[in-house]
């Protein structure tokens, strides 16, 4: 297969996520306005896109609280930085059993199962340029839990997103993942082309190996966009690998607290970090007007404005 080695590359931070990280960095940010401001100074680095979760700003764990997101929002609209907003859509869908010889009924208090209209609640509030899809159920191993997305849940949410004007951005975890957002585009759910993030190494998803990456990019239309992480230690490798298989990168503290071996990462610096891989390949790492050109998306001004 010929190298199709992406020559303008868009790099997008995730700044925080929804994992158990609050107590194992003091960089990951909690705060709206500690989220808010790793995302603007990941802009200055060179991320055209920022992808947000929210955070108790007390404990660190993550909210799907209307008012965090608005502030957020507002306080990265407002900044003199322009970047690319994208807000996660994936929580809502935890479920969580009971032992494995009595599964039922679920763990109420770790169990997060809303509906449709609830999971895009804040996507309505904030009008974001982009929004997450995670587009399948899987086990995730982090808490022994299962991500739900079933497929009327997906058709129901994108379908919402749709009608919002926001784009979304399909998370594919394994194969079969990318499978069913073709059949969201067939059926005319999403609107075509796509707009995918291959995500590598999350146990129990694809693994992060050079095989099934190579897998998952060839189940991507040639239309599509795609961008791609991995965890930890092979965040950096998965900037080059997504680069010379045609794609962009993504980087952040949602996925990786380390810069280098003992040194604590900041969004900034993995940025900058990412920026150099590209630019020592020979791409060119865009800005957001480009992207939001590349995508069709059309920027959304501070509410006071």
């Amino acid at each position: 297969m010929p190298l199709t080695m992406n020559r303008e590359v868009f790099i997008t931070c995730a700044v925080t996520g929804s994992g158990a990280t609050q107590d194992r960095s003091p960089n990951v940010p909690r705060s709206p306005k500690e989220i808010a401001e790793s995302a603007i100074a990941a802009a200055r680095a060179g991320a055209a896109v920022a992808h947000c979760h929210v955070r108790d700003p007390e404990t660190g764990a993550p909210s799907r609280d209307l008012a965090l997101y608005r502030e957020v929002t507002e306080r990265i609209r407002e900044a003199e930085v322009d970047v690319v907003l994208n807000l996660t859509a994936g929580m809502g869908g935890d479920m969580v059993f009971g032992s494995t010889e009595v599964p039922l009924p679920l763990n109420a208090a770790q169990t997060d199962m809303i509906g449709a209209e609830a999971r895009v609640a804040h996507i309505a509030e904030c009008l974001p340029e982009i929004c997450t899809l995670d587009c399948g159920t899987m086990n995730f191993a982090e808490a022994d839990y299962v991500m739900v997305n079933t497929p009327g849940m997906l058709r129901d949410m994108g379908a919402r997103m749709e009608a919002l004007g926001v784009k979304p951005e399909i998370e594919a975890f394994d194969t079969g993942h990318l499978w069913y957002a073709r059949q969201l585009v067939d059926d005319g759910i999403l609107s075509g082309p796509a707009l995918v993030q291959l995500c590598m190494g999350v146990p129990w998803g694809a693994p992060d190996d050079m095989n099934t990456f190579m897998a998952m990019v060839n189940n991507v239309p040639s239309d599509w966009t795609f961008s791609a992480f991995g965890l930890g230690r092979h965040q950096m490798p998965f900037v080059a690998a997504s680069v010379l298989a045609g794609g962009n990168v993504r980087v952040g503290l949602e996925d990786n607290l380390m810069l280098d071996k003992g040194v604590l990462a900041t969004n900034e610096a993995l940025v900058d970090r990412a920026v150099g891989i590209i630019e020592r390949l020979g791409a060119r790492v865009i800005g957001p007007a480009e992207v939001r050109e590349k995508l069709g998306l059309k920027k959304r001004e501070p509410v006071g404005a």
